[in-house]
């Protein structure tokens, strides 16, 4: 680790090593050799000639296949700083290396054509990543909705008690958030086109000239070139570059699985402070510098932190494609370097966090109760109002009796600092034909939480597994946090 210099901490302690090497200099320079050997084998596939002979061999190929992976960095290095430009500079040490191919190297090609396909190809390889990881996120949940789907636990709308629901219908409403992520992950994912190789400004005109004209030869480079690098198609049409709307729609995925990520690691900081659930704690780990005893759910809140980033960072990528004017300007390099990999950085980190997180999910089924019993007499009115009403009662006198003597009950919890009495104060009162041990009946928490279980069972039966079967491959991933 450098300590002289500024070193990006997405690096250094968020993301994983698997998603720091699909944007790593080895990736995208292997990467540019692959395409222009795709290019190569393509234009000789194609037959192309000079004066009856073939202008590229197969011995030229194979050359360059041999070097395909041993990049001489040094050679590229040194010749940038005298040319200023990173894509020659490749050509000219992949040359080096490969002298009987050195002339035909990014034949017809513009710069775009490797730097493009190859933000393409990592793009795609970097959400294949994100999609296990989220997949693996889903499973976590749900075997901790299954787990608790009877769980009774209070409720809260606008973080006021509210009608009891179900620990495991709880963890369903962040399942289906990131179901709506995977979906549009996958949709974009189906979507992904290389540029193909369409020159300077997306004519083809440098083919047109190497192929003398031939529209069929020439129809058939880009589907060749996406076969090669195991994609269905290309872009139809384009400029120089493929359309930054496409980096903005990765963008937009990976800013929806933040937010939904954000939003699970607010419920659990709440709920830790309600000491009701705690993420995992290690047995050394210092909650606080000063105060010993605390338990911080650091791990909650470094989610909610990068899943902020990545939001933000969405904005680039949008603004990025609307200013770019007619067939390609380069404001938008400077910008991609960083937006992009950056957001993939922090969502792997947010993913592997919130698999973290689920996975230790610690619940304290005691301190739920009596929160629960704490507040239930008030939420229990309704069916002890319904229940007098059946032996006689009138139900608007009921109804305005109970909401005088949830009043009193409330001022004593509140002001007073008691327990809450409400019970005993209804018992006590002539309108209602009930005793207290009659009224300590209705406080089953498991009546008031209406479908709660059975609405566990169906998401998870018919939305959750079929999607966790079918990736099934995918499963069976830990992760560790650095720290």
């Amino acid at each position: 680790m450098s300590t002289d210099r500024y070193v990006s901490p997405l690096s250094e302690r968020y993301a994983s090593r698997e998603m720091q090497y699909i944007f790593s200099p080895d990736m995208k320079f292997r990467t540019w050799r692959k395409l222009w050997i795709a290019l190569a084998e393509t234009e000789m596939e194609l037959g192309l000639s000079q004066d009856g002979k073939p202008v590229i061999t197969k011995e030229q190929i194979d050359e360059l296949k041999a070097h395909a992976e041993d990049i001489n960095y040094d050679v590229a290095k040194a010749r940038e700083k005298e040319v200023r430009h990173d894509v020659m500079s490749h050509v000219y040490a992949y040359g080096q290396q490969c002298p009987k191919a050195a002339g035909i190297i990014h034949l017809g090609a513009t710069s775009c054509y490797v730097g493009d396909n190859t933000d393409i190809i990592v793009m795609t390889e970097a959400l294949l990543l994100v999609k296990k990881k989220l997949i693996n996120v889903l499973k976590e949940l749900a075997d901790f909705a299954e787990k608790y789907k009877g769980q009774p636990t209070l409720a809260f709308t606008h973080f006021q008690p509210a009608q009891p629901t179900t620990v495991g219908k709880r963890a369903t409403l962040w399942m289906q958030e990131f179901m709506l992520d995977l979906e549009d992950l996958e949709y974009v994912l189906s979507g992904m086109k290389l540029l193909g190789s369409k020159g300077t400004t997306g004519t083809q005109a440098s083919f047109l000239e190497l192929f003398d004209g031939n529209q069929e030869l020439i129809d058939k480079i880009d589907p060749m070139i996406a076969q090669k690098m195991g994609f269905k198609e290309c872009y139809p049409v384009s400029g120089q570059t493929y359309s930054r709307k496409v980096d903005t729609r990765v963008a937009n995925v990976l800013a929806g699985i933040a937010a939904s990520a954000h939003k699970m690691s607010n419920d659990i900081r709440l709920l830790q402070h309600l000491k009701e659930v705690e993420e995992p704690f290690e047995k050394s780990q210092i909650g606080s510098s000063a105060m010993a005893y605390k338990r911080n759910p650091m791990r909650s809140e470094r989610i909610a932190s990068l899943s902020r980033y990545v939001m933000v960072d969405a904005l680039n990528p949008a603004i990025t494609s609307a200013v770019q004017w007619f067939e390609r300007t380069l404001d938008d390099s400077a910008n991609k370097r960083l937006s992009i990999p950056e957001g993939f950085l922090a969502v792997d980190g947010i993913l592997d966090l919130c698999l973290n997180v689920v996975d230790g999910l610690v619940v304290y089924p005691k301190v739920i109760e009596k929160h629960m019993m704490s507040e239930l007499p008030f939420m229990a009115t309704e069916n002890i109002m319904m229940d007098a009403v059946k032996q006689g009662g009138n139900r608007q006198e009921l109804h305005e009796r109970i909401r005088e003597l949830s009043m009193e009950a409330g001022k004593n919890v509140k002001v007073e600092g008691k327990e809450n009495n409400l019970l005993e104060l209804i018992a006590a009162d002539p309108a209602f034909p009930m005793t207290f041990e009659d009224l300590q009946k209705t406080m089953e928490p498991t009546r008031y939480v209406g479908r709660a279980k059975e609405q566990v069972e169906s998401f998870l039966d018919k939305v959750v597994k079929p999607v966790l079967a079918e990736n099934q491959d995918l499963l069976g991933m830990k992760a560790e946090i650095n720290v």
